[in-house]
């Protein structure tokens, strides 16, 4: 029986990922250079082995650039679109329907806690989580499983009592690993990536109510 639901931050409950890559896409027009998105979504949901996109941007322009000049204007722009965004459809359902059934709801994220506890907190989101676990409480970021491992040892619960939520195909290669069930809700760049370890792939979470998803998930051999 299903006790716990763990979350995905960055495009599964605030949409933080199309920002950072249109960000760059601007930066990199400014120098007549390209962004494209094969460059940029190896590395959506991790943090190890980051990419720098600097790198590739003095690469292509074929010369030293100013880059904290750079990654200061680029942040800037970032912050500008993600304020923009609004929670995604249906997390606040799922949130609320969780706590209503008595699970415990984690998170785990591979960007740094203080990002993701800002945003929960601004959105009125932070008090429905039991645990938020960020790439600051583990050695290794997704696609290990270390961040949903230490999730659900804070929960307080088995791999086979929890399932995950994710955008991301890093992230659902580590909740494999790791032994959960995992639903993949991509949102609008993780919906041209492909992958078949997902046990249910949903358009949104307002696709299905919540007690519905865990009855399927339920039945479903492991």
């Amino acid at each position: 029986m299903i006790r716990a639901l763990i979350f995905d931050f960055d495009g599964l409950i605030l949409e933080t990922e199309e920002p950072v890559y249109q960000s760059w896409q601007e930066i990199f027009q400014e120098y007549g250079c390209t962004f494209t998105f094969d460059l940029f979504s190896a590395h959506i949901g991790t943090t190890d082995g980051a990419f720098n996109p600097l790198v590739e941007l003095e690469s292509q322009v074929g010369k030293p650039l100013p880059g904290r000049e750079i990654h200061q204007r680029q942040q800037a722009r970032e912050m500008e679109l993600v304020l923009k965004r609004s929670i995604l459809p249906g997390v606040l359902d799922y949130l609320e329907s969780a706590k209503a059934m008595g699970l415990k709801i984690g998170l785990a994220s591979s960007s740094e806690c203080a990002w993701v506890t800002g945003h929960l907190s601004r959105l009125g989101l932070i008090d429905y989580f039991d645990s938020i676990k960020g790439s600051d409480d583990v050695q290794n970021t997704k696609p290990d499983p270390e961040l949903f491992l230490t999730s659900i040892n804070d929960l307080g619960v088995s791999p086979d009592q929890a399932v995950v939520f994710e955008d991301s195909v890093n992230g659902i290669i580590a909740a494999k690993k790791a032994g959960l069930q995992c639903v993949w809700v991509p949102n609008i760049l993780t919906n041209r990536l492909s992958t078949d370890l997902a046990d249910i792939r949903l358009k949104s979470l307002e696709d299905i109510p919540l007690f519905e998803l865990l009855q399927i998930l339920d039945n479903q051999p492991r």
